[in-house]
C-alpha cells in the first residue's frame, strides 16, 4: 500500500532490544469532500515506524512530504480515564522525500536532492 503525508514532527530514533533502532514519526493525510453543499475537510494521522536504516531520520522533519510504502493496522485500547482509543499504525518498508517541508520547495526542486540522500542513505546496506 502506498500513501502520502506530510510528517506532524520531527522523526525519532528509538533503541529496541537486540540492539537495533527504529525511525518513529507521524503523518497527516488531508482530505476533503463535499456533503449537503458544504466542503468537508478530514485529517487521518498514522504513526509510523522504519526498521530498514535509522540514517533517514535526518531528512525526516516537520512539514515534509513522503510517500511510503507499507502496511497499515489499527489499534484500539483504554486511556488512563478508561476510555476507549483507537490509532492508525504503518509499518514502512519504502519512504520517498517529495519535499524539503515547510520551506516551500516543491516536489520537483526536491527531487535531485531526494536522489542524492537516497544514494547517502542505502551506502551501507548489504545488498
Amino acid at each position: 500500500m502506498e500513501i502520502i503525508g506530510r510528517l506532524t514532527a520531527d522523526a525519532n530514533i528509538n533503541p529496541v532490544k537486540g540492539n537495533k533502532e527504529v525511525v518513529n514519526f507521524s503523518i497527516a493525510i488531508n482530505d476533503s469532500y463535499r456533503a449537503n453543499g458544504e466542503t468537508k475537510k478530514v485529517t487521518t494521522y498514522y504513526e509510523c515506524g522504519y526498521w530498514i536504516n535509522t540514517k533517514i531520520a535526518q531528512y525526516l522533519k516537520k512539514g515534509v512530504l513522503v510517500q511510503l510504502i507499507g502496511r497499515t493496522t489499527s489499534r484500539a485500547y483504554l486511556d488512563r480515564n478508561g476510555e476507549l482509543k483507537s490509532s492508525l499504525h504503518f509499518f514502512t518498508n519504502g519512504i520517498k522525500l517529495l519535499s524539503k517541508g515547510t520551506t516551500g520547495a516543491t516536489a520537483g526542486n526536491s527531487a535531485s536532492q531526494t536522489r542524492s540522500a537516497s544514494t547517502d542513505i542505502t551506502d551501507d546496506l548489504p545488498f
